[in-house]
């Protein structure tokens, strides 16, 4: 159940000209097609497909190490790199793993690093209101409305929206970045490379055809089918339900099963009262591997300048809630 906070019930208008047209740019339909079908139908395919794929012969010890490896790498890449790092500047590191989290970030198929970080620092500027380009609560509030609220925030925006965020506006530190530009030109290359990988894996590992066709089937389509709605999951499942301990202008909410699935990202309401922070999960028992790996990292001295929550301000915000509350 949703608690705390108050947003607006009316339906979120179409965001246009609104928004700024140096926030936005117009989307071809050949490039709302590419979208249509790689982002939309094809995963939903993949998924379906696994069902009988599944049941007829299994999936194999061989095959899951690999689509699990595949798994962690675009999930770690999307969470901590392109999210945390890239969108938010939660944390600095070495050149080395900057690239490497770059890379990780693109085996997950959700775009090149400037696209994905322009979509996230418009959505936050404008989160749940008009301008957002994903909010679950664009035609209302109830019945007929949210359900098409929520399919637009999860998968639908990706075809409908004929205008999307202007990397010249929303990402002018990325672009001025060389590894940026290099990474988000070689993007193509990451990823067929995120299909060829565990194929080439399963394939050097069973010294067969057979085990890297299957591997391409377990660890690279489906895991990619699988991370997509994963994340996609935190725009509609993570903006409609769960709680809301911390006030914010939104409705960004904790989900604990979609935290448990993005390695932290689920737990979405602190991380709208303070994007920079690197560690969403604040609250007892809310584990955050994202955060952790950070530390990890901050321990080993690949990383630096990392935003930990301000114990002062997390009381602050702790004792608004409990005055609220009571």
């Amino acid at each position: 159940m949703i608690t705390g906070g108050s947003v607006t019930s009316s339906a979120i208008p179409q965001p246009g000209t609104g928004t700024g047209t140096a926030e936005t740019v117009t989307v071809t339909t050949g490039r709302r097609t590419v979208y249509l079908v790689v982002l939309v139908v094809l995963p939903v395919l993949l998924l379906a497909l696994a069902v009988p794929a599944a049941w007829g012969w299994g999936v194999g010890p061989r095959d899951l190490v690999i689509a699990v490896v595949m798994y962690l790498v675009s999930i770690f890449g999307i969470a901590i790199g392109y999210h945390r790092l890239f969108t938010h500047r939660a944390f600095r590191c070495r050149r080395p793993l900057r690239v490497a989290l770059m890379l990780a970030g693109g085996m997950a198929v959700e775009g090149p690093v400037t696209l994905w970080t322009a979509e996230h620092r418009r959505h936050h500027k404008y989160a749940d209101r008009e301008g957002d380009p994903h909010s679950p609560w664009r035609y209302g509030d109830d019945g007929w409305a949210l359900l098409r609220g929520m399919a637009h925030a999860h998968v639908g925006w990706f075809y409908t929206a004929r205008r999307r965020s202007s990397p010249r506006h929303w990402v002018p530190d990325l672009l001025a970045d060389p590894d940026v530009r290099r990474f988000d030109a070689a993007y193509p290359a990451v990823a067929a490379l995120s299909f060829a990988l565990p194929a080439l894996v399963g394939g050097l590992w069973s010294w067969s055809w057979t085990g890297a066709w299957t591997a391409f089937f377990w660890g690279g389509l489906v895991r990619y089918a699988v991370v997509h709605h994963v994340t996609w999951s935190v725009n509609s499942v993570a903006h409609t339900f769960g709680e809301r301990p911390f006030r914010t202008r939104d409705r960004s909410s904790n989900v604990w099963w979609v935290a448990l699935l993005t390695l932290g990202e689920g737990w979405h309401n602190w991380h709208h009262v303070e994007p920079t922070c690197a560690r969403h999960g604040v609250l007892r028992g809310q584990v955050d591997p994202s955060a952790r790996l950070i530390r990890w990292f901050e321990r080993t001295g690949w990383a630096y300048g990392v935003h930990w929550p301000d114990p002062a301000r997390l009381r602050a915000r702790l004792a608004e809630r409990d005055a609220s509350s009571g």
